[in-house]
């Protein structure tokens, strides 16, 4: 089900909360609080209870350690204990005995301390144990299931990161990235003079050949480029691609050429562990690098040295890696090149895939620890290749270029990230680059999607400026800009204007491509929108037909381009009643959907709860029902229930239902 996350402003995972009504109350607290950033750089105050709360449930992906008084803490922790992000507590406060009672009974508080100083000791202390053995930090994990068709959401996130990983492994460097990474940095870490001495010192000394000595050191490095690839903050990766490659090009003049076991612990939640039970034969993507360990008593100690909270499972990783299976992403013995010894370090590429054997709860020693059997895949494996060949022929692409990136977080409605990224690479682009104009265009394409439309407008006829100077006159790519710009003039009810632009357009791809080619099909198809929206019907038809016939002569008759089009005549047949032949086009159109998207998806809730109208003004009352209510378990499965949508097919089925009776 999507819900709305908020992203923390925070680019570490971890955070230090001090929840006090006189945190800032005094110089001996302020002075307290800057120690403390040298072991969380960042640091935020509350003075309220359920302000406090609020914030903390608004970041699920990040890890918050709580300074927290007595009073406020019986008020807060019997509500926050239980969350994943609580990482751990500890009360400060006048009365230590008294707090001491109710603090027993909550496995996350720490400590109940009455000495700044002991409080400062206490949580260096514990977070330099927790940055040593790095066993409770999120998981980097996306799953892709090949046998079900309700996790459709879940095999987007595997591929949008696949697609991610390798648009920065291959894509052209900017020279200008190591600076703007140093830039970003000192800024973040003002006022940590700690952390800004290793800033600093990056800065002065780093080395390409010295980047998995940084990877493995506890610094901003680490800590930024760890978080980034976790909740996929498009920017920061961007600016981190120089020091990606640096690694990726020591994993592979060290690759390994021998099979080798591996292991990595975790600690995880009971959810979590339900996931990995519930997907025994599926992949799994790292999208981030895997730091494994050849030795397994000593991965399994790190288990035994962590201070574990009742609401986690001890978990253990057990690898098989053939480098044979996938030589496009080699892992290497970086045991010579990290910055701690004492470990043989087994360092697996970016995005590197595994598929999962087992999972068993079983005795080591003393403890019960989860055993999760893996083994190195890639996607040229036979359940996995259809889709990224699938994918990269959407995009025309063997590899991830300049635009096609963009586009592809267009097309997955990422469109904050979208943006994102055509304005930095406008920044990156030499003047009289061939892609300026370009990225013009799809950002208007990207700010029509988020409803801007005059913002989108602006774009546009940036870029045909852009074109009109640089390109032949009947040029096809001048078209495509009409077209957009008609696409809005649209949107905005401007007709007039919109049937100007569709016939530039229309009569420029009529000269270059010819009347029987798609861009003329997509053309009409607008046109026709348009047209119906005018409630010009007979002109509407017209369009449509016009693009059914030259579609169906490029394509199967189940290609998933023509559903679009036999929704759009199954509306125009419905307005001008002829309502047999609107539930011929709209039942055409299903079959397709059925066959091109998952049985969940929402398009196909769409056409449900339009032939559920037709039947209704058909007075064929019990199938119109049965429609609405297939289409309502899709939107119920997919929307939350205030959505606009879930309230509407509600609404249809109470009608329907009482039209029954």
């Amino acid at each position: 089900m999507t819900r709305e996350v908020q992203q923390s402003k925070n680019l570490e995972t971890f955070s230090l909360i001090w929840l006090d009504a006189n945190v800032n109350g005094s110089i001996e607290n302020i002075e307290t609080q800057q120690r403390l950033r040298t072991s969380i750089n960042h640091l935020k105050t509350f003075q309220n209870g359920d302000e406090c709360k609020h914030y903390i449930e608004l970041l699920p992906k990040d890890r918050f350690v709580l300074i927290v008084s007595g009073r406020l803490g019986q008020e807060v922790v019997p509500y926050i204990h239980n969350l994943r992000q609580v990482y751990s507590i500890y009360v400060y406060c006048l009365q230590k005995e008294r707090n001491e009672r109710w603090a027993k009974q909550y496995s996350k508080i720490k400590g109940v301390i009455i000495k700044l100083d002991e409080l400062v000791t206490q949580i260096q202390s514990n977070q330099n144990k927790r940055s040593q053995i790095k066993i409770d930090e999120p998981l980097l994990i996306t799953f892709f299931f090949t046998n079900n068709n309700n996790n459709t959401e879940l095999n987007d996130h595997f591929i949008y990161s696949q697609l991610l990983i390798d648009y920065l492994l291959h894509n052209k460097l900017i020279s200008t990235d190591e600076k703007e990474l140093i830039l970003l940095s000192k800024d973040e870490y003002k006022g940590n003079e700690n952390e800004l001495n290793i800033v600093r010192e990056f800065e002065n000394d780093y080395s390409s050949d010295r980047a998995l000595w940084w990877y493995t050191r506890e610094s901003f490095v680490y800590r930024l480029l760890n978080k980034a690839f976790r909740i996929q903050n498009i920017d920061l990766l961007l600016i981190f691609r120089f020091f990606i490659r640096d690694i990726q090009r020591l994993i592979e003049q060290n690759k390994s050429t021998n099979s080798i076991c591996v292991y990595r612990s975790y600690l995880m939640s009971n959810d979590e562990i339900e996931l990995f039970k519930n997907s025994i034969g599926e992949f799994l993507s790292i999208n981030g690098y895997f730091l494994t360990n050849t030795h397994r008593q000593q991965t399994i100690s790190y288990l035994n040295s962590s201070d574990i909270t009742n609401d986690l499972e001890k978990v253990l990783f057990e690898i098989i890696a053939d480098p044979h299976i996938d030589s496009s992403k080699p892992f290497s013995n970086i045991t010579s090149f990290s910055y701690f010894s004492g470990e043989d370090q087994i360092l697996f590429t970016l995005g590197s895939i595994f598929q999962l054997i087992s999972i068993q709860q079983q005795d080591e020693g003393n403890e019960r620890i989860w055993i999760i059997r893996m083994k190195l895949s890639s996607d040229k494996h036979e359940r996995l290749k259809y889709v990224f060949e699938h994918i990269k022929n959407q995009y025309n692409t063997e590899q991830m270029n300049l635009l096609s990136f963009g586009r592809m977080l267009r097309k997955m409605s990422k469109y904050d990230d979208a943006e994102k990224f055509y304005r930095r690479l406008l920044k990156e682009l030499p003047d009289g680059h061939v892609n300026i104009a370009d990225c013009h265009y799809e950002l208007g394409l990207v700010a029509d999607e988020k409803g801007d439309y005059e913002t989108s407008l602006e774009w546009h006829q940036k870029s045909l400026e852009i074109k009109n100077q640089t390109l032949k006159i009947n040029d096809p790519s001048i078209a495509f800009s009409y077209n957009s710009i008609a696409n809005t003039y649209q949107k905005k009810g401007d007709y007039k204007r919109a049937l100007e632009y569709y016939n530039k357009a229309y009569h420029i791809w009529k000269k270059t491509v010819g009347e029987n080619h798609l861009d003329i099909a997509m053309c009409l198809n607008n046109m026709g929108c348009l047209y119906e929206n005018e409630k010009k019907y007979s002109q509407a038809l017209e369009c449509h037909q016009k693009a059914l016939v030259i579609k169906k002569h490029h394509l199967p008759n189940d290609h998933f381009n023509l559903s679009a089009t036999h929704n759009n005549l199954a509306t125009l047949y419905g307005c001008t009643g002829q309502f047999d032949l609107a539930l011929e086009h709209l039942n055409i159109s299903l079959n397709i959907k059925f066959k091109s998207l998952s049985s969940n998806h929402l398009d196909i809730a769409l056409t449900l709860r339009n032939l559920g109208l037709v039947y209704e003004i058909k007075q064929d009352f019990s199938q119109a029902k049965s429609k609405y209510e297939k289409a309502a378990m899709i939107r119920r499965h997919n929307l939350l229930p205030t959505h606009p949508d879930v309230l509407r097919i509600e609404q249809d089925i109470k009608r329907i239902s009482l039209k029954i009776k």
